[in-house]
């Protein structure tokens, strides 16, 4: 069984060796850093972190400014706070920053154990696998895959995709899916349906030898 990844974010040498030695005993895996630089991103891209543990005084940056930029890249790994703010609105701001919890410095080692624990275990049940033939659908991280390869996809794409999904073998218009998709887009036409539609098909089946989605003359597409 695959252990849990553990991605560790403090500047203080001692507390992050601390860190490391105290969950690797735990069975975890942990992969640390003591600042914010190009390797880290690179890890979050390459690596399934289970976790991250974030302190927010970091060498030339916030913590919470790292994990807002993640997020909005897509990233929901899960993230608790290591941090010596220890005021009541330091706190506050953290779980407004998307903190999943909260540890203030000094911590008790088995209290930080316990809270690891039992977010790992929240997260893991709330990593909600929708299955339609061999594409399976990632609902916390919001990704599709074929075959455990993630399909890469525009915003539109996988809103398209996953309007399909909710509507599996249902006949649905094109006039729907400009109402579901497309929302409040100004680029309202029944032929960017189509267009939409087409390269959609060549990412998720580019030999057409799947038949994910198949049009319907006159009356729209079936998934």
């Amino acid at each position: 069984m695959k252990k849990d990844l553990i991605l560790l974010v403090e500047d203080e040498e001692d507390i992050l060796e601390l860190l490391e030695y105290t969950l690797e005993k735990e069975g975890y895996e942990t992969i640390g850093f003591l600042n914010v630089n190009d390797k880290l991103y690179k890890v979050l891209e390459e690596e399934k972190i289970s976790l991250i543990l974030m302190d927010r005084n970091l060498p030339g940056i916030e913590g919470s400014t790292f994990i807002e930029d993640i997020r909005e890249k897509g990233n929901n790994t899960p993230v608790i706070y290591l941090s010596a703010k220890d005021k009541d609105e330091d706190i506050l701001e953290g779980f407004e920053k998307y903190a999943d919890d909260y540890i203030t410095k000094p911590f008790k080692i088995n209290e930080l154990k316990a809270r690891i624990k039992s977010l790992i275990k929240r997260s893991e049940k709330k990593l909600d696998i929708i299955k339609v033939k061999d594409i399976v659908y990632l609902t916390l991280k919001k990704k599709f895959y074929i075959n455990e390869k993630e399909i890469n996809l525009t915003h539109l794409e996988h809103d398209l995709l996953l309007e399909f999904f909710k509507n599996k073998d249902i006949l649905l218009s094109r006039e729907h899916l400009l109402e579901h998709v497309w929302n409040d887009s100004y680029d309202k036409k029944l032929k960017t349906v189509n267009v939409a539609i087409n390269r959609l098909k060549a990412k998720i089946d580019p030999d057409l030898s799947k038949e994910y989605i198949k049009s319907v003359r006159s009356e729209g597409y079936i998934f």
